[in-house]
């Protein structure tokens, strides 16, 4: 399976301006720029998309290895903060944090707690990252309501 997206570019790196479409249409000419990626301008940038992109391979991961140990979600929500900081002369993607909050009735902590470390483990966009990723889960269920740090 291959997936496709393109950029276009045009301009110097602060005053220029890009777009970003992808083979599905979800994204057709969407506007990028420095003020985008670096001044929180409206539009969209790399560093959101990865989030994106985490967010929802972890969530689907999360469902399979959910129903592998017998649970149904009735709902996982996901949210991925990717941090982009100065490294040398450039920038590095130095970390993806994952934010889950599942509502699972009749959820088993630690059967839980292996299903969300089996996803975070072999998501292939987490296989994709070579920074820090780290995870914070909340599960809501009528056997268990707890928090757990990873």
């Amino acid at each position: 399976m291959q997936r496709n997206a393109s950029a276009v570019w045009q301009g110097g790196l602060k005053d220029g301006k890009g777009n970003l479409s992808t083979e599905s249409g979800v994204f057709k000419q969407t506007p990028y720029s420095f003020g985008t990626r670096f001044e929180n301008e409206k539009g969209t940038n790399p560093e959101e998309l990865l989030a994106a992109a985490h967010a929802g391979c972890f969530t689907m991961a999360l469902s399979a290895e959910l129903g592998k140990a017998g649970l149904t979600p009735e709902k996982l929500e996901t949210k991925a903060t990717i941090t982009l900081e100065k490294s040398g002369d450039g920038f590095a993607i130095t970390k993806s944090h994952l934010d889950l909050t599942a509502h699972i009735p009749g959820a088993d902590q630690a059967k839980f707690d292996a299903a969300v470390n089996a996803a975070k483990a072999g998501c292939p966009v987490s296989k994709l990252f070579k920074a820090e990723i780290t995870l914070t889960s909340h599960l809501k269920s009528e056997k268990a309501q707890a928090l757990s740090n990873k």
